[in-house]
């Protein structure tokens, strides 16, 4: 993630060199002030390095303003770089990742996360060259203002070290608890907005609130207990500060008693401390910062060691690039999700030719969606193979093989964006004309023409401008743009109410038309149009046909119809 940055990290050193230099200078400068000009009360002596102290004063803002804002550059392109690759990542996992971890949770991770690796990372390492260079110079400058000083002070420098020790252990667990704890409230108030019509509509918002505050006292807690460490720190390192301090004040006391020091270099030795001791106390505080950072690490780590379930074919293993006919064949395919023991499809096999639609349908739990989720790639199957004119899904590149399956999930999903965007989503770069003859083919040009700024009126997927069965033909219009040879469509009509469910049925026919096309539904009322109708039981083929053979069977296939006539009935 440093690459390209490492030169720039490099620049920021040196301008911390160079500052530690300037200020170093303008210490001694001062010890040179006060015995010569303040002592002895002579102006003449006062031009001269005071002139110099101002020059050293302006090079060095000159130089702190650069290596500020180059840190500043460098540290926020290494979160913009890290954050784009953890989301990258993200995107290619497979969806039972996401149905493992909370949304908010996850939130979380891509915002504090990525910034807690960052400060370990990089400011971290900013901070440690900028404290080292600064403590080197300043102790060569104190060994060279009086060595017996200088001796004193750093026989009480590994007090730092050890009191950074002493509390390394629990600002890693603290920090550890407030990173879950913020992901946890995050994912609360994530889950409540997105169930508010539930909430409100039962009466939860009493319980939602004390699903908050129960994880905002572990956040409330995390962070109490993390002030306190703080502060305690704080507070014991100022202890130290003075008892260092004041033994050297005591032996420069005696010192000057003595006639072994003039009082210019004691409060120039003084004034040194007062810039020695935080670079001390900085390198002394790494280890507290990349504890800290630690506890977001491993969480931000755990999500880049979750691998995507599946991959692209290796270089050169591509096959031919012209446009499939549409042939699907699924032959023996056997599967269950990662982490069950549950088989999902056991020993599935059928062909679907190009232009032919077939119904994959049976009782919930069956394995109709999982079989979708595979026609995508979003998994492979366990033992078996998924092809498309003869050639193993797995042999193409995803985003050419979702080109040439286009999915209608059953969650109508709607980008935060305007309807032409939203249309134009399944082929990006379409003409206008393309997007509004999509629209009229699955029937939603008329409605969107009637939306205060037509096609680009800004809609979402809590949009109350637009129905469920207007959303559908949204997709619909989607899918028909993006004219993929295959088609699978999820429980196209699932949510909608008779009238709106109807409505749809002429723009899906017209979107199947000449498409391979799997149905994967409970919704019964295309089936007479079906080439075939396939029933799955427990992951297996139980039944195949037309829709009339199988209701005169009298299995599966009757009773779901059966059920389903019955349903629109109200019986």
């Amino acid at each position: 993630m440093t690459r390209g940055l490492r030169r720039w990290l490099v620049a920021v050193w040196l301008c911390t060199v160079l500052g530690a230099l300037a200020e170093t200078s303008a210490i001694l400068l001062f010890g040179d002030l006060t015995d010569n000009a303040l002592q002895n009360g002579s102006l003449d002596a006062f031009w001269s390095p005071a002139a110099q102290w101002l020059a050293l004063a302006v090079v060095g803002a000159a130089i702190g303003y650069a290596g500020g804002s180059l840190s500043v550059w460098v540290s926020e392109r290494f979160v913009m770089r890290l954050r784009e690759h953890v989301f990258d990542h993200v995107q290619k996992l497979p969806p039972h990742f996401f149905q493992r971890h909370r949304q908010g949770d996850l939130l979380s991770r891509l915002t504090g996360d990525v910034e807690a690796i960052e400060q370990m990372a990089v400011s971290g390492l900013i901070g440690t060259a900028s404290a080292l260079f600064s403590a080197v110079f300043y102790a060569a400058a104190a060994f060279w203002l009086q060595w017996d000083l200088a001796t004193a002070t750093f026989a009480l420098a590994p007090l730092f070290w050890l009191a950074a020790r002493k509390f390394s252990a629990g600002v890693k667990s603290v920090a550890r608890d407030g990173r879950v704890a913020d992901g946890a409230v995050t994912s609360v108030v994530e889950e409540s907005l997105g169930n508010l019509v539930l909430t409100q509509a039962y009466g939860r918002q009493d319980a939602e609130r004390r699903r908050l505050k129960v994880e905002a006292t572990a956040w409330f807690r995390a962070s109490v207990r993390s002030a306190r460490l703080n502060q305690a720190y704080g507070q014991i390192v100022q202890v130290i500060e003075t008892i260092c301090v004041l033994a050297v004040i005591g032996i420069g006391v005696w010192e000057i008693s003595e006639g072994q020091m003039t009082l210019g270099q004691l409060l120039a030795f003084a004034a040194l401390l007062s810039y020695l001791y935080p670079p001390i106390r900085s390198l002394a505080q790494l280890g507290l910062l990349v504890t800290a950072a630690t506890a977001g690490a491993e969480r931000l780590i755990e999500i880049l060691d979750a691998r995507p379930a599946v991959s692209d074919p290796a270089q050169g293993a591509h096959p031919a690039t012209g446009r499939p006919d549409g042939t699907v064949e699924v032959r023996d395919v056997s599967f269950r999700y990662p982490g069950t023991d549950v088989t999902a499809l056991d020993g599935l096999s059928f062909t679907v030719r190009p232009g032919e639609t077939v119904i994959i349908t049976g009782p919930s739990g069956a394995g109709k969606s999982t079989l979708s989720k595979l026609l995508l790639r979003f998994y492979d199957p366990d033992s078996g193979a998924l092809l498309l004119d003869g050639t193993p899904l797995n042999a193409f590149p995803l985003e050419r093989l979702r080109e040439y399956v286009a999915l209608l999930p059953q969650e109508t999903l709607v980008l935060h964006d305007t309807v032409r965007a939203n249309i134009a989503c399944g082929r990006p770069g379409a003409s206008d004309h393309a997007i509004e003859e999509a629209a009229r083919t699955a029937d939603a040009h008329d409605f969107i023409l009637g939306l205060p700024d037509g096609y680009d009126t800004r809609v979402d997927p809590n949009s109350a401008r637009l129905s469920g069965g207007q959303l559908q033909r949204l997709a619909i219009a989607r899918a028909v743009l993006r004219d993929a040879p295959v088609l699978v469509l999820d429980e196209p009509t699932t949510g909608l109410d008779g009238i709106a469910a109807r409505r749809i049925v002429e723009p899906l026919r017209r979107l199947m038309a000449g498409r391979t096309t799997l149905m994967i539904t409970h919704d019964l009322d295309l089936a007479p149009d079906a080439d075939r109708v396939i029933v799955l039981e427990h992951g297996r083929i139980t039944e195949t046909g037309r829709h009339d053979e199988l209701l005169a069977l009298g299995g599966t296939y009757a009773r779901l119809h059966h059920s389903r006539k019955n349903t629109a009935a109200g019986v």
